[in-house]
């Protein structure tokens, strides 16, 4: 199921975010040196903006082709994944098929919540099948080509399989109890089923570390020493009750680096993959972990989960006004009201236009949390050498160098350029970090 139809179907009427891998490389303990010259102002002292620029000049021109080539590319089919959604839904509704499913679901049961089960489960399967074309290509067959996935089209079927399977389960009781609130508050079902929403994203965030992941990967707990001692330490210094460091086999699936500090209510996890073990230094390690640990110290999935539920409330609101307006408007859509699941696709199209078109504040509000964790994470590791160069690495897939407005626009993270600048402007205010230990100093061995 494509972005745009979890977004709808899980807020219609609500966080829902890394392979066995053969013996995981041990981290490198060397890192590529600081740019040379270029980064010194007249005075000798660090400039962040000379410094930026010999750092994004390490991206030769093919590079930079490619990872713009695939991120802009990605707007596009950002565009076309809402259109394609938006005729799935339509389809639904005209055809009838939407009052056919919930008619059956009648049929099977006399429980108004397990009819809304029944029909969630049979919308659910009929839009993944109508995106089907387009899920393949976005998430198989672009990402071979850019070379950023390592699973075979069967093995991605079976997480495209798993990925259902868990929509319907948790999206069946989400649907259950949103569907309960409409009927059993008419008039201010808006208001309570965004509380719902919020509530049932809270709990997707706890589950997710300990029911969610290992459905995809085998996580276990890292033994060596040299990468787990620093992590733990750096956690302990900022107030993290931390014992263990997770790893994820991520690998099996995908090329990109990546960690995580997750979960709520003692499911937290200090948690990074393979991949970024198997391509990263420590220095770049620790830079990685001090940002995943800022969203922890900073509370931003509980900020989150408030700015986002001011969001659903507001698009509730929208939905119920306009639902009302439209539905009675088309009788060949058998829909009788807003508490009819029938309106199921009518919901979506409306909650997915919506969130379209607020794609720039949704994308500024995370991306103001990612600026906060880059600050915090660069206070706490001191590594900002280590942190540009895993911005770099990103840069593998993302584009590090967009205009102003394409970043506010489209990036939901700061860009790969804002990202070293801020690094290199930390590194100029620290000059006692320029002295670092001569192994953290050396290009990597041949």
């Amino acid at each position: 199921m494509n972005r745009c139809a979890a977004l709808a179907a899980a807020a219609a009427f609500a966080a829902v975010p890394l392979a066995a891998p053969a013996q995981s490389a041990p981290p490198k303990l060397t890192q590529l040196a600081p740019p040379p010259a270029a980064a010194s102002g007249a005075s000798g002292s660090i400039d962040p903006e000379a410094a930026t620029r010999a750092y994004l000049a390490r991206q030769t021109p093919a590079e930079k082709a490619r990872s713009d080539s695939y991120f802009e590319g990605g707007y596009w089919l950002d565009l076309w994944g809402f259109f394609w959604a938006v005729a799935a839904y339509l389809v639904l509704l005209h055809t009838g098929a939407s009052a056919r499913m919930r008619d059956f679901a009648e049929r099977l049961t006399r429980f108004r919540a397990l009819q809304v089960g029944a029909y969630w489960v049979q919308f659910l399967v009929a839009v993944a099948v109508m995106t089907l074309p387009l899920t393949v290509y976005r998430d198989y067959v672009r990402e071979h080509a850019y070379g950023l996935s390592n699973l075979t089209l069967g093995a991605w079927f079976g997480e495209l399989g798993k990925g259902l399977a868990i929509s319907i389960v948790l999206g069946a009781v989400a649907m259950m109890i949103l569907y309960a609130v409409v009927r059993g508050l008419p008039r201010t079902w808006w208001v309570w089923g965004a509380v719902a929403t919020v509530v049932f994203g809270a709990f997707y965030a706890l589950i997710v570390p300990v029911a969610i992941v290992p459905i995809f990967n085998n996580p276990k707990r890292l033994t060596d020493q040299r990468v787990v001692a620093p992590i733990l330490s750096l956690a302990r210094a900022n107030g993290i009750r931390a014992h263990d460091v997770w790893e994820v086999d991520a690998s099996k699936q995908t090329k990109r680096i990546s960690a995580y500090v997750t979960g709520l209510f003692g499911t937290e996890r200090i948690t990074l993959n393979d991949n970024l073990l198997a391509r990263a230094s420590l220095p770049e390690i620790q830079a990685v972990m001090g940002h995943e640990m800022g969203h922890y110290v900073l509370n931003h999935i509980h900020k989150a989960l408030l700015e986002f539920g001011v969001v659903i409330v507001v698009g509730f609101a929208l939905l119920k006004t306009l639902f009302e307006r439209l539905h009675a408007r088309v009788p060949r859509w058998q829909v009788r009201g807003i508490d009819d699941v029938a309106g199921l696709p009518l919901a979506a199209l409306l909650i997915t236009a919506y969130l379209t078109l607020l794609t720039p504040v949704l994308n500024s509000i995370v991306r103001v949390q990612e600026y906060e964790a880059d600050l915090y994470g660069l206070n706490a590791s001191a590594q900002p050498d280590g942190f540009a160069q895993v911005a770099l690495k990103l840069g593998e897939y993302r584009k590090l160098a967009p205009g102003p407005i394409e970043e506010w626009a489209f990036y939901d993270h700061p860009s790969g350029r804002t990202r070293i600048y801020t690094a290199m402007r930390w590194k100029a205010e620290h000059p006692e970090t320029w002295s670092a230990p001569a192994e953290a100093r050396r290009p990597p061995s041949q």
